[in-house]
């Protein structure tokens, strides 16, 4: 077995050599619910899994932040870390899926997409009580559910997202609007920028039904 010094060196390697998934391209955007049979027909012949049809999924997910003081005794401000436990609700035995998210990049504004740190990595059921040992706060959770396509190696997904009224996933569900979210993205590599056009050609095939677009979340904040 690998000491703990030394998995973290091949780590490292491996990320300086560009062979891990560590980024996620991303465009998002929403479809009315009585247009979404609509997307849904266009992706079918956009898309690769033509013959066999789209995956669907049901997954509950539940979103946990790590709040760390990296100023020492000075009255700094804290970091922010975002980690996200997503489990499959239609398909037993799966391992529950942690997914740490970075803040999007503030390089070229003129990018296609937004480009944001990713890692994503299977573990057990009791990575809840992990996180809540570590003192991580759960900030909001909800279920998710819809239908996913693949374009080579763009993901497409089109979710119903549902606020949980009971205590249990699935017990007592009502969703949170009436439309459905729409996101297009690419685990990748970092530098590997040409992929967003790719994604934004692909993303003009889809309109009028949906416009994907690059979503600033600061600037929701402070709307919010």
């Amino acid at each position: 077995m690998s000491t703990p010094g030394n998995a973290m060196d091949s780590l490292s390697a491996a990320l300086k050599c560009n062979i891990i998934p560590n980024q996620e391209y991303l465009l998002q955007g929403s479809v009315l619910d009585q247009y979404v049979e609509v997307l849904l027909h266009r992706l079918r012949g956009l898309c690769d899994n033509v013959d066999s049809g789209p995956e669907t999924f049901h997954d509950h997910e539940l979103c946990f932040s790590l709040r760390i003081n990296t100023g020492g005794t000075n009255a700094m401000p804290m970091s922010v870390f975002s980690l996200r436990v997503r489990r499959a609700l239609d398909v037993n035995d799966t391992p529950f899926q942690l997914r740490y998210i970075g803040q999007q990049e503030l390089g070229d504004k003129n990018r296609p997409t937004v480009v944001r740190s990713s890692i994503d990595m299977a573990c057990s059921s009791t990575i809840i009580d992990f996180l809540t040992e570590l003192g991580c706060r759960l900030d909001f959770e909800y279920i998710a559910r819809g239908y996913m396509f693949r374009k080579g190696r763009m993901k497409i997904t089109v979710s119903k997202i549902f606020k949980m009224g009971g205590s249990k996933p699935g017990e007592s569900v009502e969703p949170i609007s009436q439309s459905y979210l729409v996101e297009l993205s690419v685990l990748a590599p970092s530098g590997q920028d040409a992929i967003g056009e790719d994604m934004r050609i692909f993303a003009e095939q889809l309109r009028p039904l949906v416009q994907l677009e690059k979503i600033d979340y600061k600037r929701l904040g402070n709307i919010m």
